[in-house]
């Protein structure tokens, strides 16, 4: 294929750079080539419908938050063929993110460590990128707004965060993820606990009724989680979910865990480690969650999917759909069409 073809010759020039230079270079020539219609090299996945929180996915494999933090290269990540594409983290107020260096890739364990601290220009900067998308404007697709809080915010006040960002992205959204489980924001998994889960969630969805009713359209909520918690952790989780009505939950964000990785070069790094490592651990959460939800609501597999068996075996887990970030690092845009390929199958 050809672009699978242009992604293992330009592969070994951008793994010389550093991780999020080689970002900051391929995320703007993706926009320019789909401005000027020169994208005729991704073939996108054969149709392939499913219905999930009431919304119509073109294809069961989404992109995962993270690899647009705000919303500035829909369009060109629209040309690969996503089922959905997931934009964010953004927080209120626009932050630097963490110092850098704050990426690293692992390539001998086919991951990737980061520490961004949820960089981005803001949430008004944001909107005003969805509202300006061919994708949005056009309605090509599915859309979901991943929101957080600002590290500057106590924990003791993230829901006015998240209620703040909630009301600017709920009139573009097909659907609303509510980021608690980055382990660069500090303290920011706290809200993971119990009460602390127990109290966002009632807000949130008390807000998203309201915003229902003066939008005349129901968007739904997700939760993102960690996959470092324990079995108690997610029963509790899962009731929360159950109890307040959330549309779904989206399992998991990076790991903590260097059993992998620890042994390579940038291995110990401080930050959240994706890709091949967390694909085990983020399997163990979803079947677990499967176990307490049942088919009440819908789960959103992701991490450390390279290959379409890998999709596989997140729905066999218990997912309905998957989501793709650090194997595109690994395996290039073709990985799309694989994924999909072998739901399909």
């Amino acid at each position: 294929m050809p672009d699978k073809i242009l992604y293992t010759l330009a592969r070994p020039l951008l793994f010389t750079l550093p991780a999020e230079t080689a970002h900051n270079l391929t995320l703007p020539a993706l926009r320019n080539a789909a401005s000027r219609g020169m994208t005729g090299a991704f073939k996108k996945p054969a149709p392939d419908p499913r219905v999930v929180m009431g919304i119509t996915f073109p294809n069961p494999v989404g992109l995962a938050a993270g690899l647009d933090k705000d919303g500035a290269y829909i369009d060109g990540l629209a040309a690969l063929g996503f089922g959905s594409i997931e934009i964010g983290t953004v927080t209120p107020r626009p932050q630097a993110g963490n110092p850098k260096p704050r990426m690293f890739r692992i390539p001998a364990a086919q991951g990737i460590i980061n520490r961004m601290g949820f960089n981005n220009g803001g949430i008004d900067k944001f909107v005003a990128n969805v509202k300006a998308s061919r994708f949005y404007q056009e309605r090509q697709g599915v859309l979901g707004l991943n929101i957080g809080k600002n590290a500057d915010t106590p924990i003791e006040r993230a829901a006015e965060d998240y209620l703040h960002c909630l009301r600017k992205v709920y009139p573009y959204a097909s659907y609303v993820t509510v980021n608690i489980s980055s382990p660069n924001t500090k303290n920011l998994r706290q809200l993971q606990g119990a009460s602390e889960l127990d109290a966002l969630l009632s807000t949130l969805k008390a807000e998203q009724t309201r915003l229902a009713d003066e939008y005349g359209r129901y968007v739904p909520l997700t939760l993102k989680i960690a996959p470092d918690i324990d079995g108690e952790q997610i029963k509790d989780i899962a009731a929360a979910l159950l109890r307040h009505k959330i549309d779904g939950v989206i399992a998991t964000n990076t790991t903590l865990n260097r059993r992998d990785v620890e042994r390579h070069r940038h291995g110990r790094e401080t930050g959240g480690v994706s890709g091949a490592p967390v694909f085990d651990l983020s399997n163990i959460v979803i079947r677990a969650l499967k176990k307490e939800l049942g088919d009440a609501l819908p789960i959103i597999g992701v991490g450390g999917i390279l290959s379409g068996a890998n999709a596989q075996e997140k729905m066999a887990a218990g997912a309905q759909l998957v989501q793709l970030y650090s194997g595109l690092i690994y395996r290039g845009p073709s990985l799309v069409r694989e994924c999909a390929a072998a739901l399909k199958a």
